[in-house]
């Protein structure tokens, strides 16, 4: 099943989702109508039971998504004020809402907010050719789409005060080992890198595989104990559920 928006693709396919960043005559260039196409696609896999996982991609051979599409500034009266009409649908907290792991498949130019759809996904595959920058400062803004947020709690905070403030690009190479990616593969195989790890997750238990995502992602904000008891309750809850346990702590 295939879905087309004007500026997405989205394709359902054996409980996997694929969402593709349709703009490549602009490099996915992210504007207004991709975020409501966006909006509607996560509600979409947020409300589908079926899926196991989603897959994000760019469509094209340059980008995954080069950044916020900047023609749209000279159509309001500022740049504060188009930032702001990007704000009024919470793409970013409807992201982070999505309990099925996200996987994002990254080539070429990952600029601003390309940067900030990959953060919000779960594990990251970049291509050897892939290239990362966070230019907002440069322009005079911040990363405020959930970049000063989601990056440092990958990178750490002294790396993600050197990409976020300086706008440096950054390798895949220098992604991998800052932590911003997972893997990085030849351009070549990207597709079936990205595959092989969908298809392994799919026939992992799907409760078991939210409630490690929520364990992690909730227990980040938390103190120590406070992180231990979530994951008790969360195994309570599991194998009350499905009859699947954790293993009890020494």
């Amino acid at each position: 099943m295939q879905t087309n928006f004007e500026t997405i693709l989205y394709e359902k396919k054996d409980s996997l989702g694929f969402v593709t960043l349709n703009r490549p005559h602009v490099h996915n260039a992210f504007n207004i109508q991709m975020r409501d196409d966006l909006f509607q696609v996560l509600c979409a896999v947020r409300d589908d039971q079926e899926l196991r996982a989603v897959i994000f991609r760019g469509a094209g051979e340059k980008a995954f998504c080069a950044g916020a599409d900047l023609t749209e500034f000279g159509t309001s009266p500022s740049r504060v004020i188009a930032r702001q009409v990007r704000w009024k649908r919470d793409i970013w907290g409807l992201f982070l809402s999505i309990e099925i792991p996200i996987i994002a498949a990254l080539h070429g130019f990952v600029i601003g907010s390309g940067v900030e759809i990959a953060s919000c996904c779960d594990l990251r595959v970049a291509s050897e050719d892939a290239v990362f920058s966070l230019p907002e400062v440069a322009l005079g803004m911040i990363p405020a789409a959930g970049g000063t947020q989601t990056v440092p709690r990958f990178v750490g905070r002294s790396q993600a005060l050197e990409f976020l403030l300086t706008g440096d690009r950054v390798t895949a190479a220098d992604a991998l080992r800052i932590g911003l990616v997972n893997r990085v593969v030849p351009r070549a195989d990207l597709v079936s890198a990205v595959f092989e790890v969908a298809h392994k997750l799919r026939g992992l238990n799907p409760t078991a595989l939210r409630y490690a995502k929520r364990a992690i992602n909730e227990g980040l904000d938390m103190g120590a104990q406070e992180g231990l008891d979530l994951e008790k309750r969360l195994g309570a809850r599991l194998l009350a559920e499905t009859g699947i346990g954790t293993e009890e702590r020494a």
